[in-house]
Order: C-alpha cells, then sequence, then structure tokens
C-alpha cells in the first residue's frame, strides 16, 4: 500500500515502525488538599521539565546547530512564565482546584486564546504551550514520557506530528527516517530533518491510523510516499535507490574544496543561509562561496531584551572574520509576520504578514534601526559586507533606509570611530518591487530574491497553510518570468541578483534559475554539495535554452516535466 505525502528530506528509509504515541492519562479533579505541598510538587515538576529542555537544547547544539538549539528557549520561558503560575496559584485559592487539574487548566486556556489568534507565528505558540504542558503533566503526575531519545534499535518513526523536542532527540544512529501526519516542507520536523539528514515524509493526513507497531514500510524522501508492507521487488529496487543515493553523498563530498562551475566552465556562487555566528562550521566544511544570507532576527529572538550595539557588533565582526573576506550577506532585523518578540510587543494585526513587519517596523523605531545599522558599519572593516534590507516595497522604504544608515556612519565618523566599506542590498520578496526592479537596480549594489514570501505574496497563498500548500509552487512560470525580470534588471544595470529562498535549493528549479542567469545561489549548508555536483554536470547554454521554453509553459506541472526530461 502506497500513501502520498510531502516529500520533506531526501533519501530511503527501509525498516520497522516505531509508533510514537501520545501517552493518554486521566486529569484528577479531586478538591485541593494542601495548597503548600501542591505547589511545592508543581515547582518540582517545573525545575525538572526546565533540566530536560536545557538538556535538550544542549543536545541539538551538538547534534544539529546553534539555531535549533535556540527553539528551546521559547520552551524555557513558558515553562517559567509568571502569568501561567498566578493563574494556576489562582483556581487553587478560588476555585479549590488541585495543582495538576489548575495547570492543565491554564495552560489549556492560553493554548486556545494563541490558536484563535490570526497570527501564524502566534498560532505556533500553541502547540509549544500544548507540548510543556505535556512535559509538566507527566512529571506532576509521575508518568514516563514516551521519550524518542531512548529508542535504541534501528526503526522508522510513524508520528501524527512531531514537536521540536521530539525530532531534537531523534538519533540518527537509530532512527533511519520518520513520516508524520501533519506538517509542511518548511515546518520545524522538515527543516530539523534535512539537517540531521534523515528521510522524511510529512503531511499524509492518516499514516498514524493506517501502520502498526513493527509493519515494514519503506520512506522514499525524495519524491514523498511511503510504502506500508512491500513486496519483496520493492524493497529490493529501493534498496538499490538506497545503495545509490549513498554512493551519490560520497561522490558530493569530494566537491567540497572545489568552485563550482558549469561543463562549459561558468562559474555559479554557491553560498550558505545561517541564523547565528555558530553555524559558519557547517558553512566551511562545504567549502560555500560565502554567506548569502545571515538572518539577524535570531539575535533579537534568543535575547531577552534588545540586543545593544556591541553585542551586534561581536556577533557580526566574529562572522566576517570566520569567512575570511568571502562575501557576507547580513540582513537587517526582519520581525513580524511569523517572528514576534516578546519583549517588542507589536499591535495586533488582523493580517501581520501584509502589516508592520521587517523594514516598515524598523523605519517606524529609528533607534531600534540605528543600533543595528551602526554595528554593522562597525563591523565591515573586518570583512567584505553587504548590508541588505528586507519587504522592500517601494523605493521611497529604500531611500528612507539608506539615508538612515548614512546618519549612522557619518555618527561613527564624527565620534572618530573606524568604519570599513560595504555594499546595500534588498531583498526581492514583492511583486511590486520584482516588476520595477530595473528602476531599484539603479539604486542599489545587488538584489537577492526571497523566494519563500515572494511565492507568498504572488499567489495569495500563506505558506504556514497546509490548505493552500498545494500553491507553493517554485516552478510556476508566473513566478519564473517575474525572477527574470529581476535578473535582467540587475544586469542591465551591472549589479548581481541572488536568491536566498528555498527554492536556491531546489535540484528542480536550480537548472532554470542557472539558465535565466541567476548570478548566486544561497542555501541550506547541507544542501550546497549537492547544488554544486549538479552544477558539475550542467551546460550553462544549454539551460538558458531550457529556461527559454519553461517561460513559454503555462502550469509547473509542465515545466516540471520539461526540466525532468531534459536533465534526468
Amino acid at each position: 500500500m502506497k500513501i502520498n505525502g510531502i516529500n520533506a528530506s531526501d533519501g530511503i528509509a527501509i525498516g520497522k515502525v516505531y509508533k510514537l504515541e501520545t501517552v493518554s492519562f486521566v486529569i484528577p479533579s479531586h478538591p485541593l488538599t494542601n495548597k503548600e505541598d501542591e505547589l511545592l510538587v508543581l515547582e518540582r515538576a517545573l525545575k525538572k521539565a526546565e533540566q530536560e529542555l536545557k538538556i535538550i537544547k544542549e543536545k541539538t547544539r551538538i547534534s544539529i546547530d546553534q539555531e535549533h538549539a535556540d527553539i528551546f528557549d521559547a520552551h524555557i520561558q513558558i515553562v517559567n512564565d509568571p502569568e501561567i503560575l498566578s493563574q494556576v496559584t489562582s483556581l487553587m485559592v478560588n476555585e479549590n482546584q488541585n495543582v495538576t487539574f489548575a495547570y492543565n487548566n491554564v495552560c489549556d486556556t492560553f493554548a486556545q486564546i494563541f490558536e484563535s489568534m490570526d497570527n501564524e507565528y502566534m498560532k505556533e505558540r500553541a502547540a509549544d504551550v500544548k507540548d510543556i504542558k505535556k512535559r509538566v503533566l507527566f512529571h506532576l503526575l509521575g508518568i514516563e514520557m514516551n521519550d524518542p531519545s531512548l529508542i535504541d534499535e534501528e526503526v522508522i518513526i510513524v508520528a501524527s506530528d512531531l514537536t521540536p523536542s521530539d525530532t531534537a532527540q531523534l538519533n540518527k544512529n537509530f532512527v533511519l527516517g520518520f513520516a508524520t501526519n501533519i506538517g509542511g516542507k518548511t515546518s520545524h520536523s522538515a527543516i530539523m530533518a534535512r539537517t540531521l539528514e534523515i528521510p522524511a515524509v510529512v503531511g499524509t493526513q492518516n499514516i498514524m491510523s493506517i501502520v502498526n507497531n513493527d509493519d515494514e514500510v519503506i520512506i522514499n524522501g525524495a519524491l514523498g510516499y511511503v510504502i506500508i508492507s512491500p513486496t519483496k521487488e520493492e524493497v529490493d529496487s529501493h534498496r538499490t535507490m538506497q545503495e545509490e543515493f549513498v554512493n551519490q553523498k560520497k561522490i558530493w563530498k569530494k566537491y567540497s574544496k572545489k568552485s563550482t562551475k558549469t561543463k562549459d566552465l561558468h562559474h555559479v556562487e554557491l553560498a550558505a543561509n545561517i541564523g547565528s555566528p555558530e553555524d559558519i562550521e557547517s558553512v566551511l566544511k562545504t567549502g560555500a562561496e560565502g554567506i548569502g544570507l545571515y538572518r539577524t532576527e535570531f539575535l533579537y529572538m534568543n535575547n531577552d531584551n534588545l540586543p545593544t550595539e556591541e553585542e551586534q557588533f561581536i556577533a557580526y565582526k566574529i562572522v566576517l572574520e570566520k569567512m575570511q573576506n568571502k562575501k557576507v550577506v547580513i540582513r537587517t532585523l526582519d520581525i513580524g509576520g511569523d517572528k514576534q518578540l516578546d519583549y517588542l510587543p507589536l499591535d495586533h494585526e488582523l493580517n501581520p504578514f501584509l502589516g508592520q513587519r521587517a523594514l516598515r517596523l524598523c523605519l517606524e523605531n529609528i533607534d531600534l534601526f540605528k543600533t543595528q545599522l551602526r554595528a554593522l558599519v562597525r563591523a565591515s572593516k573586518y570583512g567584505d559586507l553587504h548590508i541588505m534590507f528586507p519587504m522592500v516595497a517601494t523605493i521611497n522604504e529604500l531611500r528612507q533606509a539608506k539615508a538612515v544608515l548614512e546618519e549612522s556612519k557619518q555618527e561613527l565618523i564624527n565620534e572618530g570611530k573606524e568604519v570599513g566599506t560595504y555594499k546595500v542590498g534588498i531583498m526581492v520578496e514583492i511583486p511590486s518591487v520584482a516588476i520595477l526592479a530595473d528602476q531599484f537596480a539603479k539604486e542599489v549594489d545587488f538584489f537577492s530574491i526571497g523566494t519563500n514570501d515572494l511565492i507568498q505574496y504572488s499567489f495569495a497563498a500563506d505558506r504556514m497553510n497546509q490548505k493552500v500548500s498545494y500553491l507553493y509552487q517554485p516552478l510556476n512560470p508566473s513566478l519564473l518570468r517575474l525572477i527574470k525580470m529581476v535578473i535582467d534588471a540587475s544586469h542591465k544595470e551591472g549589479i548581481w541578483t541572488g536568491m536566498c529562498g528555498e527554492m536556491a535549493g531546489d535540484q528542480l528549479a536550480a537548472p532554470i534559475l542557472l539558465g535565466l542567469g541567476l548570478d548566486e545561489f544561497s542555501m541550506s549548508a547541507s544542501s550546497v554539495l549537492q547544488t554544486r555536483y549538479s552544477f558539475d554536470h550542467l551546460n550553462k547554454k544549454d539551460m538558458e535554452v531550457l529556461s527559454s521554453k519553461a517561460l513559454q509553459c503555462a502550469t509547473s506541472e509542465e515545466v516540471e516535466e520539461l526540466v525532468k526530461n531534459s536533465i534526468l
């Protein structure tokens, strides 16, 4: 039996099912007996939960990277949230509820509040609250958690969903792959699977109700399907595919010290996306030719307050120095939409993705903006810095941002501080900018196309909404035409265009992007070697012909078929 889902992480896995099921338990509803004793029990449960989360965070930092480890800071904050504790105490005193019953009720209330919000990021916080609630309740009730870190045999995990804490604890020596009912290509579990290089299929909708423990299954993470109780022929054919994939990865590793060139010797710049200075080591291992996107919002999201100019300066300086004069594109603060700061409350908006976020937010908070710009300008003397403004919609916004940057630079010079040189560019992620790219190109040194948002805004489809996930179409000809407009406009003005969205590492999209003339491809470090290998086997002139044909197609399916028939 074959079940289709979403291809989340490449690779083939064959093994026995381990169902990661939620342990059911009953919340006792007896009246409060002794407030002090029960609050002491809660304190111990919270302390244990916090200790576990710190261990998980450290394991994640070591086995994956700092960016993924930082997810658990939000979980620890929920454990220690004084408002939750205050409301639990209130229910115990005013309504005579026992501590377990009260804690469960308070967490459910918080989760419901988050779920009712229009903001997709805040909706995701509901899952975090539920995850923490379960962990704390298990300690309150003395129940052993279903802990994926304890798996000590080779299995394929099947679950309704995998929380960040679940995924972070997976031991890749035993967990061959996983499949889930829900999830998308940009969910935490999918991103972690790609980083861990574990095959994964998500969004199958009903696999949990179909399989049993110890059933044999095959996961094809590249094509997005699961075969349950496969025949011998299916197992044999997928074993062959598995061996080919393993051998292929060995070949890719040989490209870590090679420059990126096509068969006809056209140089392509391959860069990596990072979220913190700690990510640099994995970038250097791949031989990436630069940093195409440094997401500075993680500096803010991992803090209890706004990071100071000095804190930011040190972080940027470290990255620039470690990259040894290779290009480093640092994006200014991109908060709002799906990313929020507890210490910087934003006004409630009906649609935050179309509201005050990123550059719009910075231009409304000049002091916050200038703190970051001053840190960037100070760091510019330590490497090849490219400053990039996100979420630009109009020329006037860009000019305002450049004026604030120039003002920050002049302040530093007047203070007698040393500054270096830097380039200034924008992310192209709003259709208005793509359409007017010929004018924007006169004002900047480079473009970087952010396809995650450009696709979202072009197709009017929330990329976090599974019901419209079919509209995430990086190969749609309408999107390819927008990208072509941007690239052509930049080249006419003598500047370069890169891409830092998920599409840059898409192996079907890369040949077309090469043919369209994209200058820089920036992706997760784990995708660099595979992409470099692919370019080594492509002819630039042939891809120009291919991309011309793709622009004349009507659907993404036609483009996909065209690419497969041409290069596979």
